[in-house]
């Protein structure tokens, strides 16, 4: 196991829930974006990657630099 700072994910909710499928608003639960413009860091891993795939025209993905040269 390596010690290196696990890569990080900035997601932020763009647009409304309201009249989507019921499973696209559980997700934006599931990633902790429940509010317009609320943004939250998450760990980049292939189930988060795949719950924002389900959403993608609702978020906005940003790559967070891990302040690690090299």
């Amino acid at each position: 196991m390596s010690d290196a700072p696990k890569k990080t994910i900035r997601v932020t909710q763009i647009g409304s829930p309201i009249g989507r499928k019921p499973g696209q608003r559980e997700t934006l639960i599931g990633l902790g974006l429940n509010r317009m413009h609320r943004t939250r860091e998450l760990e980049d891993t292939p189930a988060v990657r795949g719950m924002i795939r389900k959403v993608a025209h609702l978020v906005k993905v940003d790559e967070t630099p891990t302040g690690q040269g090299g």
